[in-house]
Order: C-alpha cells, then sequence, then structure tokens
C-alpha cells in the first residue's frame, strides 16, 4: 500500500529542490504608473472570495452523498487546493497564458515556476493589477473545475487513481482550453467566443468530463435498487451559501477591475440565481414534487453556473430570463437522466454541463451588441459551434484520460471498500455515530 505513494511524494520532493534554483533578482522597487490601488484592492477579494468556493463546493457535494462517504467526497475538493496549485505553479499558467502554440496552449517554458510573475501590470492580461495577482485569480479557477468533477463519481472513486486524474485533466484540458478561450491570441477568443468567467472553461468543461467518469466507473453497487439519502441537507444548504457568496468575486472578479462590469455582473450573479432557484423550486412543485432544501440549492448553483458566460454582457431583466431557463432545463436534464443507466452520482452533468450549455447559448443570444437579438447571428453561430466543439473534445480527451489513469492505478474501489464506505476504506475516518459504526460492522462482516 505504502509503494503506490513513493512516485507522488518523489515528484513532491524534486519539485520542492528545483524550485530553489529561481534566483531572480528582486532589484530595485519601482512604481508601475499603470496599476490601480482599486482594482488591485478588489481583485485581491475577488480571489479569496473564489478560493472560498472550493470549501463551498465540498460542503454541497459532502451533504449529498451517504453518510459513509462524507469526508471522503469533502477531501476531493479540498485536495485540489494543494495540487492544482502546484501544477498551476509549475506549468498550468504557462500552458494557459504563455506565448501562444497556434492558439491553442501557451508555452510551458514562458512562466515555468510562475518565472517572471511579478508585481508589475501586463498590458494584455492584466493592465492595472499586478501581474502575480491574476496568475493568483486564474488559479482559483483551474482549482474549482477538476472539484466540480468529483460529484460524478463520489462513493467509489480510488483516492491514488483521483489524484492522478486531476494533473492529468488540468494540463491536458483545463489549460488549453483557458488559453483557446481567454488569451488574446487564444482560438476561440479570436473567432469570436465570448466567455465572461468561464461558462466553457470552467462548466462545460467539468460536466462534460464527468458524463465520461460516470461511463467509465459504472453504477453504484446499489444504485437504483435503494433509495439514496442525502447525508446531510444543512451541509448543502451552507456549501450553496459559500458558493453563491464566493461566486461574485467568479464572475464580477471576472472583470478584472473595480469597474462598471464588475457591478454589472455582481449584480446580473445574484439575480440570475435568485431566479434560478425559484424556477426550480416551483417547477418541482408543478411536476408533483415536494419543495424542499436540495431542489432550493441545486437551483440556486445552476442559476449560478448558466449566467457565468454572460455575466458582464447581458442587462439585469435579461439575467432573469437566463435563471429561469437554466433551472427549467437542467431540472428536466436530472430527472430524465435518471432513467438512464448513467449514474452521475451529484448530477454534475445535467447541472454544470447543460447549465454552461444554457449559458452559452443565450450569451449568443442576448450579448449586448453582439448577440442575436441585436443582429448578431454571426455570434450566435459561433456560440453553437463552440458548444459542439468544446463539449465534444472535452468529453472524449477526459475519456481518454481515465482510461490512461485507469490503467496506470485503477480507478474504482473494491466492492468490498464500497460497501464499507469510501471515509473508512480510503481514509480511516468517519463522521462517528452510532448508527454509522454499526452500518460499517455489518459490510465489513457480509464482505467477509
Amino acid at each position: 500500500m505504502r509503494k503506490q505513494w513513493i512516485p507522488g511524494f518523489s515528484i513532491l520532493i524534486i519539485v520542492a529542490l528545483v524550485s530553489l534554483l529561481d534566483v531572480s533578482s528582486t532589484g530595485e522597487v519601482t512604481v508601475d504608473p499603470n496599476l490601480s490601488g482599486a482594482d488591485t484592492a478588489w481583485m485581491l477579494a475577488a480571489t479569496g472570495l473564489v478560493l472560498l468556493m472550493t470549501p463551498g463546493l465540498s460542503f454541497f457535494y459532502g451533504g449529498m452523498v451517504n453518510k459513509k462517504s462524507v469526508i471522503s467526497t469533502m477531501l476531493q475538493s479540498f485536495i485540489c487546493m494543494g495540487v492544482i496549485t502546484l501544477v498551476w505553479v509549475l506549468c498550468g499558467f504557462s500552458l494557459a497564458f504563455g506565448d501562444s502554440i497556434g492558439g491553442i496552449v501557451g508555452d510551458p517554458r514562458t512562466f515555468a515556476f510562475f518565472k517572471g510573475v511579478g508585481g508589475d501590470t501586463q498590458a494584455d492580461l492584466a493592465p492595472t493589477i499586478p501581474f502575480v495577482l491574476f496568475a493568483l485569480f486564474q488559479m482559483k479557477f483551474a482549482i474549482i473545475t477538476p472539484a466540480l468533477i468529483t460529484g460524478s463519481f463520489a462513493e467509489r472513486v480510488r483516492f491514488s487513481s483521483f489524484l492522478l486524474f486531476i494533473i492529468l485533466f488540468s494540463v491536458v484540458i483545463y489549460s488549453p482550453l483557458a488559453h483557446m478561450t481567454w488569451h488574446p491570441e487564444g482560438f476561440l477568443r479570436q473567432w469570436g467566443v465570448l466567455d465572461f468567467a468561464g461558462g466553457t472553461v470552467v462548466h462545460m468543461s467539468a460536466g462534460f468530463a464527468a458524463i465520461a467518469a460516470a461511463i467509465i466507473l459504472g453504477k453504484r453497487k446499489n444504485h437504483g435498487t435503494v433509495a439514496h439519502q442525502p447525508a446531510n441537507v444543512p451541509y448543502v444548504l451552507l456549501g450553496t451559501g459559500l458558493l453563491w457568496f464566493g461566486w461574485f468575486g467568479f464572475n464580477a472578479g471576472s472583470a478584472l477591475g473595480a469597474n462598471s462590469d464588475a457591478a454589472l455582473a455582481f449584480a446580473t450573479t445574484t439575480v440570475a440565481s435568485a431566479a434560478a432557484m425559484l424556477a426550480w423550486v416551483f417547477y418541482d412543485a408543478l411536476m408533483g414534487r415536494k419543495i424542499s432544501g436540495m431542489g432550493a440549492s441545486i437551483g440556486a448553483v445552476v442559476g449560478l453556473v448558466a449566467i457565468t458566460p454572460a455575466a458582464g454582457f447581458v442587462t439585469i431583466g435579461q439575467s432573469v430570463f437566463i435563471g429561469v431557463a437554466g433551472a427549467i432545463v437542467s431540472n428536466i436534464v436530472v430527472y430524465y437522466k435518471n432513467r438512464t443507466g448513467i449514474d452521475d452520482t451529484l448530477d454534475v452533468f445535467p447541472c454544470h454541463g447543460v447549465g454552461g450549455i444554457v449559458g452559452m447559448i443565450l450569451t449568443g443570444v442576448f450579448a449586448k451588441e453582439v448577440g442575436l437579438i441585436y443582429g448578431g447571428t454571426e455570434t450566435f453561430i459561433k456560440h453553437i459551434a463552440a458548444v459542439f466543439l468544446v463539449g465534444g473534445s472535452t468529453f472524449g480527451l477526459s475519456y481518454i484520460l481515465f482510461k490512461v489513469t485507469d490503467m496506470i492505478i485503477p480507478m474504482r474501489v473494491t466492492e468490498q471498500a464500497e460497501e464499507m464506505g469510501l471515509d473508512i476504506s480510503q481514509h480511516g475516518e468517519s463522521i462517528v455515530t452510532e448508527d454509522i459504526e454499526a452500518e460499517v460492522q455489518a459490510s465489513l462482516k457480509k464482505a467477509s
């Protein structure tokens, strides 16, 4: 068991030693005339808000899973803050925002180990804030994206293989997609595709990777035979609140300054989420289902997802429509998905994948001056094309990465480990209560 961790530990030690080779001279302290104190202050706050979303996601997902896999599910989000941070410093930021190679990916040598990423502004990417702050802000997006995927394979994934996958995903899928979408020379950006804060880069990529994961790992042992009982709905509500709060940094921070675009994104974000939350619970009621805390929470998050690509490009009134449309479409897909053989545990694809698709399409409809309602047929068509291009490529590459990961370290835990629950079998911890302890003992007895 110990041997499987030797490569990872060795790589970490090598990275730590190589990092010591950074002998960048601090030199004379200068004041960049383009630096804005107001923009810098807001972006420092926004960067912290986006990081808060990952612990928020851990509560959101952790409350939804069964009570034997709460810690495991939450840790999968938390560990991304460690793993992806180092990947981003090592090569991820360079792959996303380094010198463009054909508009597809950045040169990994450009900012390796954050070389040249300092306190001055950078005209194309960070015109009024320190370049290092821009890099850290983008790092938080890179962290939460693989964390979103974890909901699709909750309760059955091996932790060591999960760590390998998120590294591969960040390097092969996330960073190139961020480059294509947000780098000034990126293919999608040059093509005219608009994505204010990550409808394609974050939510569609996570959603399509999630459906690939669900197919590769297969169903949970008791899926479809035993009714799923969320471990802690108050955790879900808490996670939703943290996500909603952090999302102001996610969307309004994507304006990269304390300006009117940030204020607009702030407003459209909260209005779309509010509209989506109500749309979800009212639609549930119309379908004969009870209005629930889970439904309200999921609806609010879907609204946040749907408005993300459009946040700085649409009016507040249009954000209401986007929130309602995203919630109803995602709700329908959730209940349709439940009739298929695909076990996407926490509905990552219906909520993030579909929510991102709806948001991207409606961005092409409503984006000021260039959207379909303003006569911008070309923008709308390009957004439809981008949905197919990003969705198809992300699914295909994710499927390959899951297969590669599975060949190196089997991704699915053993039947006995799944029966015990991942908290005990993977981490030797549990949310200790008498009933859970009795269930674990019963599972062990049954397995033996």
